[in-house]
């Protein structure tokens, strides 16, 4: 077993842990059965696909992840050892971490994005014995960051790369560890833009039921194609569906080296991909090269999904005109609740919410005012949440007070319960702007102002102001070939369209680009940072 045990966490009471097993929920697999119960029913069929034109079955997979896992153990890893895992969207991520999940140890998921500060952070507080990752990425020499940090953290052991895989693999088939299903199976890092990433220990059984469900809900089938254009390690696109629904279903993983229209594009025309799924702002980015270049063959797209976060209507209502197939929202967090408008929600509902959960009977949601009061459906609340797949504390227990008493997650996200049970997501509560003791959502002036026709992205942040605490300023990108609206014509469009005076911004600055998360996100954290930075203390009333 590791020599560094497993910090404890919390988790589930018995009571719903056996009410979960009960009704079926929890199923009792382990990821390191999961690979071998698929290629023994898939084993012919195309599992993963390389943009360098590496094909494996599920029977390769299979055979590659079992002589990764002996490897491993010849190496010293031992059941409940936590690695780094920082690889890119390369089909050696995917044989790595069944590799490790065979031999009973726990990945702990790093985005390529991540440099010594966060990395050294993980690695420190997972106690992790090795990292895996890439010599060189994109220009960054990965290989030098993890020697450091492996210099830095005395737990760290072992650095191995992705070119020394295939030395490592071993043809001995030694009868490996197989943990309990309820036990910790990896270690997620929290998406929260601020400050250094939580560590999140999901369990076999509460992923495994995330993933089913949500193929199943996403109508995942042998026949799908998925085009994994985001960081493979981000919750998103492992698991909602993602790669894990996909490999549960039989069907097929195409990875992206990235998630640029030009390489994103021609996989999809090249291997027939059917759904894809993507952030708001990469969404901007292949919605405006459509526009200006639409050669490429993109029929085989059946479903698009957007996550990560709220998708204004403005820009989701371009979506099935620009490519030819479905909207799904979606909408959650690495620490559990997983949304999704349904295939057959109507238009209204996909354009404007960001669905509903995945168990109408076992995911309880609650709406509720600053005080911890529940809402009237329709209410603007802050949204708390516990369930089958939703943890009940960090690893080792950090930041206990994202919790309540009773075992609710405060996701820390300000939203609307419509009756039906869908969720509008209005924004994060830190980044409501409060003008003077009026408070502005950033994400329903941002709505608006995408609907402008120069605007190709927008972000409102909150300033420092000496007479109102705060001020508002709109941050613009304009669209490709377009002048950039001016303030004035700005302010008169949002008037034009109703919106109340005190939301209206009282600036507004054009930028290239928005600084962004290791997963596409908008980095407000960065925006107002730049903004404090650069602007007089006071601002002066919008004319």
């Amino acid at each position: 077993m590791s020599a560094f045990p497993l910090r404890a966490s919390p988790t589930w009471p018995e009571a719903d842990a056996a009410r979960y097993r009960a009704a079926g929920l929890w199923t009792g697999e382990t990821f390191g059965a999961f690979l071998a119960a698929r290629a023994a029913r898939f084993g012919p069929r195309t599992a993963v696909i390389g943009s360098a034109g590496e094909r494996w079955s599920y029977a390769e997979l299979d055979e590659r992840a079992g002589a990764l896992a002996q490897g491993f153990a010849a190496l010293g890893i031992a059941p409940g050892d936590r690695v780094v895992v920082q690889l890119p969207n390369i089909p050696a991520y995917v044989e790595v971490v069944f590799g490790l999940w065979r031999v009973g140890a726990l990945p702990v998921f790093a985005l390529p994005a991540h440099r010594r500060s966060e990395l050294e952070a993980f690695a420190a507080a997972a106690e992790a014995t090795a990292i895996v990752t890439v010599e060189r990425c994109a220009g960054f020499d990965h290989g030098a960051l993890a020697r450091d940090v492996a210099a830095a953290v005395p737990s760290v052991a072992h650095v191995i790369l992705a070119g020394e895989l295939d030395a490592l693999r071993s043809p001995e088939r030694r009868v490996l560890w197989e943990p309990c299903a309820s036990a910790v199976a990896f270690l997620q890092l929290s998406g929260g833009t601020t400050g250094t990433p939580k560590l999140i220990p999901r369990t076999h059984d509460d992923y495994l039921y995330s993933v089913r469900e949500s193929a199943a809900i996403c109508g995942f089938t042998p026949e799908s194609v998925y085009l994994c254009a985001l960081p493979v390690a981000h919750n998103f696109p492992m698991s909602s569906p993602g790669i894990l629904g996909v490999l549960h279903a039989g069907g097929t993983v195409v990875l992206a080296p990235s998630g640029d229209p030009r390489t994103a594009f021609a996989l999809i025309a090249r291997e027939r991909v059917s759904v894809t799924a993507l952030v708001p702002p990469l969404l901007l980015a292949w919605l405006e090269a459509r526009a200006s270049d639409g050669s490429d063959d993109l029929s085989s797209l059946e479903l698009l999904q957007v996550g990560g976060a709220r998708l204004a209507p403005e820009a989701a209502r371009r979506v099935g005109p620009a490519f030819g197939c479905r909207l799904q929202q979606v909408f959650g967090m690495a620490e559990g609740l997983v949304n999704y408008t349904r295939l057959d929600d109507v238009e209204d509902v996909v354009v404007g919410t960001q669905g509903r959960p995945i168990s109408d009977d076992f995911d309880e949601v609650r709406v509720v005012d600053d005080l911890g009061s529940d809402v009237e459906d329709g209410a603007l609340g802050h949204l708390l949440t516990r369930g089958p797949y939703t943890i009940r504390g960090y690893y080792g227990d950090a930041d206990p007070g994202s919790f309540t008493a009773d075992g609710f997650y405060r996701t820390g996200d300000v939203v609307r319960r419509l009756p039906s049970g869908h969720l509008v997501v209005e924004g994060r509560a830190k980044d409501q702007i409060n003008r003077g003791g009026e408070k502005i959502a950033p994400d329903e002036v941002e709505d608006h102002l995408l609907a402008h026709p120069s605007v190709h992205d927008a972000a409102v942040v909150g300033v420092p102001d000496t007479r109102l605490g705060e001020r508002s300023c709109a941050v613009i990108v304009a669209r490709r070939e377009h002048a950039a609206p001016t303030a004035a014509e700005l302010r008169r469009f949002l008037r034009e369209r109703g919106v109340a005076a005190f939301k209206v911004p009282d600036r507004v600055e054009v930028v290239a680009a928005f600084p962004q998360t290791g997963v596409g996100k908008v980095s407000r954290r960065e925006l107002r940072a730049a903004l404090a930075a650069s602007l007089t203390p006071t601002v002066k009333e919008p004319a």
